[in-house]
């Protein structure tokens, strides 16, 4: 079974019947929806678990939407000769054939109960009556949406690496999302090959060791080091990010989310608020505290105000975002009291 997590991306409205994808279930019908692969491979093989736990003879056939012809769907989910169970998995059903979705339709007015028919369908209008009718008749539908926040891809790294029963240190697990969050299967590739290659709790010196060419073209280790004071290694990481083709508006989005998280320990010191209630990690507290002793109100709100400016030039407001994005980094460096 794949690890369980309860990430899930900002993706359509659940419907009754919807399910995470990593909580799979048996029926006559199940359709696995959503957009990200590896979430949707998991969602197959989650089921495909089941059914060999209810019958290890279990017989398994793929067949794929883009080159599916009439009456397939039929053979394939008829009862063997030997009595074993069938399970039927139909790949690609976004980019469906006419047939396909006339034999699911039907298919699914009458499923054999003896029979698990797996439907993946990876977004978009194609197949619309298809989907329609499997909504209709009630089938478990496992979702499979992008994990697009950060505390969703942490989460899925911590899971993926408990399911391994290895441990990370929070900063470790930051720095690998940091570095290859962007893509969710090379995330999951990346914990396969910490757990296999390494021994004992991963630290941060050990994903930036595997992956810190990565760690150091991205907005956040841009961020870390202005707010350090280092002007010269901020603008050093940023351009050579731009030139490995980063967008400067996440740049700038990690640049914000540092100086808010200063602000937000402030807050707490200040005794106006409490960690929790911020959502912030003993993590997040201990490393923004730390930075804080370099920092007046005075510059914190400087910083601030830079990002800001920065934020608006980035989305259309300036003519130059690269250039937008550099005054922000040697704003919040110089900000900061030496």
């Amino acid at each position: 079974m794949p690890p369980t997590t309860r990430t899930r991306g900002a993706g359509r409205a659940a419907t009754a019947n919807s399910r995470p994808w990593d909580d799979p279930t048996l029926a006559p019908v199940v359709l696995v929806r959503g957009p990200e692969g590896l979430l949707a491979e998991r969602a197959v093989d989650g089921v495909a678990g089941l059914a060999r736990e209810r019958d290890p003879d279990v017989e398994k056939v793929e067949l794929e939407g883009a080159t599916y012809a009439a009456g397939q769907l039929t053979v394939a989910a008829s009862p063997s000769l030997f009595g074993e169970a069938k399970l039927v998995v139909l790949r690609g059903t976004e980019a469906c054939t006419d047939d396909l979705v006339a034999d699911v339709v039907a298919y699914v007015a009458a499923p054999d109960p003896e029979t698990t028919v797996v439907v993946v369908h990876g977004g978009g209008q194609r197949g619309k009556r298809m989907l329609d009718a499997i909504l209709a008749s009630g089938a478990p539908v496992l979702e499979c949406e992008p994990i697009v926040k950060d505390a969703d891809k942490v989460q899925f790294v911590a899971a993926e690496l408990r399911a391994a029963r290895r441990r990370a240190d929070a900063a470790a697990v930051r720095a690998l999302v940091d570095a290859l969050g962007s893509d969710l299967r090379e995330l999951a590739s990346a914990c396969a090959q910490l757990v296999a290659d390494t021994a004992g709790t991963i630290s941060e010196a050990v994903v930036d060791r595997y992956y810190g060419g990565r760690v150091e073209a991205t907005g956040f280790k841009v961020a870390d080091a202005a707010v350090a004071g280092d002007a010269g290694g901020a603008v050093a990481l940023l351009r050579h990010a731009l030139a490995t083709g980063a967008d400067p508006v996440p740049i700038v989005a990690a640049l914000a989310t540092r100086l808010r998280t200063l602000a937000r320990v402030a807050a707490i010191r200040g005794g106006n608020v409490t960690a929790r209630e911020l959502g912030l990690q003993d993590w997040q507290v201990r490393n923004a505290g730390r930075d804080l002793a370099r920092w007046t109100p005075e510059g914190l709100a400087t910083a601030i105000t830079a990002v800001a400016q920065a934020d608006a030039d980035v989305k259309g407001g300036g003519r130059d975002p690269v250039y937008a994005v550099e005054k922000a980094v040697l704003a919040i460096a110089r900000a900061r009291r030496s």
